[in-house]
């Protein structure tokens, strides 16, 4: 079990790592190895092909790092919330929703993959960190993102299901039990931005509703009524820019 959470952690933080500087990294040519059907002649064509591997299987875990270990959860969420609320069906679209999700993702997390960067990508590029110091000192930057935004009753439940001992302090928190806690506490977050984004919007098609059926107006659907409303109003207060604000604000308490 214990082997497992470590493979586990180092295959995510090395996505982290890639995520982080896939741009900037400045690697020696990696000699692709044969991967045919003909057995390995050698330890060290063995370890090539299992170092290509390993690397493939970073890049299949790279969307989960994204999503699991970012502030990408969070807002996704509240946008799609608000997509919902407004009751303009695919609109905007999800690449939309998406690409504006993703942009804000990096500008949040922008200060933490800088710290990355800075203490562990780039003295590992210029060897003076070992890959597994690479890793330990990637963790706590993140660790510290995300215990932040992480609640301790999340924290603690977590702790409970991987049978991990209480720690002693943030840095001793087990990588394995922040991520799914920090899941956990983005979506209730998510959740109550959303239902706050509800309200106005609902309380406009209820007079809708009402209206119409003051009038005797039954066979109208309401929702022809309230979305143009329901537009305006977003458009007048300037909405998306309320909530983005409040999306990047939400990360800063």
């Amino acid at each position: 079990m214990g082997n497992t959470r470590r493979i586990l952690t180092s295959l995510l933080l090395a996505g982290l790592l890639l995520l982080a500087l896939a741009s900037a990294a400045q690697a020696a040519p990696l000699a692709v190895p044969d991967l045919g059907l003909t057995p390995a002649e050698g330890p060290q064509e063995t370890m090539q092909t299992m170092q290509v591997l390993l690397l493939l299987t970073v890049l299949s875990v790279a969307p989960a790092v994204l999503i699991l270990c970012t502030a990408f959860t969070r807002i996704v969420v509240v946008l799609g919330f608000l997509r919902t609320a407004m009751g303009t069906q695919q609109l905007p679209p999800n690449q939309v929703l998406l690409g504006l999700a993703l942009f804000l993702t990096v500008a949040v997390m922008a200060p933490t993959l800088g710290e990355i960067n800075d203490t562990a990508v780039q003295p590992y590029m210029q060897g003076q960190l070992t890959q597994a110091e690479a890793v330990e000192t990637a963790t706590v930057p993140l660790k510290e993102f995300m215990l932040r935004q992480t609640r301790e009753q999340d924290l603690a439940l977590m702790l409970q299901i991987t049978k991990s001992p209480a720690p002693e302090g943030p840095e001793s928190v087990p990588f394995m039990a922040v991520v799914p806690a920090f899941a956990i506490s983005e979506l209730k977050t998510a959740f109550t931005m959303g239902f706050l984004l509800f309200l106005p919007f609902v309380i406009i098609d209820f007079i809708a509703a009402s209206t119409l059926m003051s009038m005797g107006m039954m066979m109208v659907p309401p929702v022809m009524i309230s979305l143009p409303f329901k537009i305006l109003l977003f458009v007048l207060v300037d909405g998306w820019h309320l909530v983005v604000k409040s999306l990047y604000d939400s990360f800063l308490m």
